[in-house]
């Protein structure tokens, strides 16, 4: 029987994910036995995000003018290239253009979400970007594990075979299971790649420059926040690594209930603009439970900070990318998702510079700054369903 384009897209986004769930928990110390310093090991991590901060608008706006799937189709390929020179990186200069071609490939959830936007109608659209969430969640649950096998059992060489088969896997499944879903290319307009002049045009305009700005502020608290919990639970609670294994894997798994499963219910019952306000509430509640959680309550109190976490990401991230659908041209819808993508990765590239500066200072810090600019957030959430924004929900 035919798989259904949605369930193809799922597979594909969680078999990309679950390659890159492989790579990251290894490649602190893999890059430290490399002779890394702290500052390289930073610059290997914030690459990945550079580059997709770049190449999510090329990607989508591409996706505009030439079709989702073959834009889909060769980042596919792209990443399965990075992952292949990963295996074979035995110098800090071949890892990092291993993560530059990966952050390069991994910059087509624009064109995956765009795709969403092109088969769906407009009610059930923040359900089905929920997917996108789910399939992050399900990755970081079976990724890291994996990964840490492999290299113990195997070494790098095989971690970097492993992922690079995942995105062979997809690359098959893809290019035999998923049609194009665009039904009109937008090639009338002249094909530019400007993502920070672009980046500024759309954040002048009304509406979107506040769903830019809400997401940007959501990933950079949740950047610090992914930072320097491994910290605080270590230098705070004194867990170990196994065990700071697992909360990250709570995370996981709770990322995968509520965009995979919850979505789609908050949505039908609240709509997307309820959604939008409640996650920066549940935010803001759960980055300022985290650090002052009493030690002989901590598996409690981080379990319902956590959790308020998880429906933070599921309110926020599939109404964000809903609404940015609806309001944007649909010539053009491609074009604008990469760039909220993009501002995105730079949000995930300032986060974690400025969440480790400040826990350097006071553990509490990060967190602190960080469920207060949710409270911006919020405000601004509040502004926007309103006053300012027009679609039913």
């Amino acid at each position: 029987m035919k798989k259904s384009p949605l369930t193809v897209l799922f597979i594909t986004i969680f078999i990309d994910l679950l390659g890159f769930g492989l790579i990251i928990p290894i490649l602190p110390t893999f890059s430290k036995e490399l002779g890394a310093t702290d500052f390289q090991t930073g610059l290997l991590a914030s690459s990945y995000s550079l580059m997709t901060f770049i190449f999510a608008p090329l990607w989508g706006t591409l996706s505009d003018r030439i079709g989702r799937r073959p834009v889909i189709l060769f980042s596919i390929t792209i990443t399965g290239l990075a992952y292949l020179l990963f295996s074979h990186s035995n110098t800090l200069l071949l890892v990092m253009l291993s993560r530059v071609l990966a952050g390069i490939g991994s910059a087509n959830i624009s064109a995956a979400q765009a795709y969403i936007a092109d088969i769906t109608t407009p009610e059930n659209r923040a359900k089905n970007m929920g997917m996108i969430g789910a399939a992050f969640g399900l990755g970081f649950i079976f990724g890291p594990p994996v990964g840490g096998f492999l290299k113990g059992n195997y070494g790098i060489e095989m971690v970097g075979y492993v992922a690079a088969s995942f995105s062979l896997i997809n690359l098959i499944m893809a290019y035999f299971s998923l049609p194009e879903s665009l039904k009109e290319k937008n090639k009338l307009k002249k094909f530019t790649f400007r993502p920070i002049s672009d980046l500024v045009r759309e954040l002048k305009k009304p509406v979107i420059s506040e769903l830019f700005t809400i997401n940007f502020i959501f990933v950079a608290s949740f950047s610090m926040m992914q930072m320097t919990a491994a910290l605080l639970w270590s230098d705070q609670y004194g867990l170990d690594i196994k065990q700071i294994g697992y909360m990250f894997m709570y995370i996981g798994i709770l990322g995968a209930i509520v965009q995979g499963g919850l979505v789609g219910k908050l949505n039908k019952t609240f709509g997307e603009k309820k959604l939008l306000v409640f996650g920066n509430v549940f935010m803001a509640l759960g980055l300022l439970l985290l650090p002052y959680a009493p030690k002989e309550f901590f598996i409690l109190v981080n379990m319902i900070a956590l959790a308020c976490i998880a429906m933070a990401n599921g309110c926020l991230s599939p109404s964000i990318t809903s609404l940015l659908s609806q309001v944007a041209d649909k010539k053009e819808q491609g074009r604008v998702l990469g760039l909220n993508q993009s501002f995105g990765s730079l949000a995930r590239v300032v986060g974690p510079a400025i969440g480790g500066l400040l826990y350097g200072l006071n553990f509490h810090s990060p967190y602190i700054l960080g469920s207060f600019l949710m409270v911006i957030a919020l405000l601004i959430s509040n502004v926007l369903v309103n006053q300012k924004l027009k679609i039913k929900s």
